[in-house]
């Protein structure tokens, strides 16, 4: 399976519906009581880019962008614009906005993760398509030098120090991110007639494993 280090066109993806889907196995017991289990540890987000294209522009864009990936062939970054940040939708990355680990002494290589939280549950998500030029990394309060302290990895998420941070000393991070996907679908339907009725394609895409 390939993977092309290229966005699906952001002017595309803005207006796109989707988000993340669970995997859950139910079973009802006889006393009516339920059992549930998921064989997946993170979740999976889908979206579809069909109702975002506005013109013949657009669809032209997308076929050439779908014709280069050859299909479902070659995954892609996708920019979901309701969730592409480690701070708040308002506010712009800051260094501290998310705890990637603690320092060991031994450690010199984290994964980049986004933490989400509700009451005193959290799931803590990785980021494996940071987008290059906006990671910002802090040690115990201290924003580092990207190229002096730390190096960024934008095709796995991983930061590599170029000294193990100091044991017990908490390791944060600030950074904007796209999701890896390919399309979900071998075909895409256009109608001139259609489309100018404002009737849009379906153009499914759904989230890699990377």
């Amino acid at each position: 399976m390939g993977f092309h280090e290229v966005r699906f066109p952001a002017s595309l993806s803005f207006g796109s519906v989707g988000g993340p889907e669970r995997h859950t196995d139910i079973v009802t017991l006889a006393s009516g009581f339920e059992e549930r289990n998921t064989p997946w540890r993170h979740s999976r987000r889908r979206y579809d880019a069909g109702v975002a294209m506005r013109s013949l522009d657009d669809i032209e864009t997308l076929i050439a962008f779908f014709e280069a990936r050859q299909g479902q062939i070659h995954g892609f970054r996708w920019k979901d614009w309701t969730d592409y940040k480690s701070s708040t939708a308002r506010a712009a990355p800051a260094y501290d906005d998310q705890v990637i680990a603690t320092g060991d002494d031994v450690t010199g290589s984290f994964q980049l993760v986004k933490r989400y939280r509700s009451g005193s549950h959290i799931y803590d998500r990785p980021i494996a398509k940071p987008v290059s030029g906006t990671v910002r990394i802090g040690i115990e309060g201290e924003e580092q030098q990207e190229g002096v302290h730390y190096e960024v990895d934008t095709v796995t998420g991983i930061i590599s120090f170029s000294h193990p941070p100091n044991e017990g000393s908490e390791i944060t991070a600030g950074f904007e991110f796209d999701v890896p996907v390919r399309f979900d679908t071998d075909r895409i339907h256009t109608s001139l007639v259609s489309f100018q009725a404002g009737d849009a394609p379906s153009v499914p895409i759904v989230e890699l494993r990377v």
